[in-house]
């Protein structure tokens, strides 16, 4: 079902059967899908082809190690910069309209960005405990 006035469209998937859409404005979203699909077939085949020559499994549990941790670090990086930027915008917003609040915003502020780079340095120390002292590893 599509939904929207004007230039704006907005897509509401009814059936998940049929994965494409007919409006001539969604043939991105097509074209998205098999962007992604190419993307995953193409990580694992570069890690097919890393560890072709390996024949033990532990250092193939030590390479996917090091690809987990890149990817958890930077997923977790990227999700604490969303974050701590709305976190941001909030409070410059919230200062705007109520100069007078200005320094119990910044201080409720602070504690936010506290707790939402708490949330990246614990997917840092998973990182360091996969890279370093494996559980997978015996």
């Amino acid at each position: 079902m599509l939904v929207g006035s004007g230039n704006t469209i907005y897509a509401i998937r009814t059936d998940f059967e049929d994965k494409y859409y007919s409006r001539r404005d969604f043939n991105s979203i097509k074209y998205k899908d098999i962007k992604m699909k190419k993307f995953f077939l193409l990580f694992l085949a570069l890690g097919a082809v890393a560890f072709a020559g390996e024949a033990d499994g532990e250092s193939m549990i030590k390479a996917y190690s090091v690809v987990a941790a890149g990817v958890g670090l930077g997923l977790a990086a990227l999700g604490g910069a969303i974050g701590m930027g709305h976190t941001a915008a909030a409070t410059i917003a919230g200062t705007a309209r109520n100069p007078g609040l200005g320094g119990k915003l910044m201080t409720t502020m602070f504690i936010a960005l506290a707790m939402i780079e708490a949330q990246v340095i614990y997917t840092l120390v998973i990182a360091l405990i996969a890279l370093y002292a494996n559980p997978f590893l015996g």
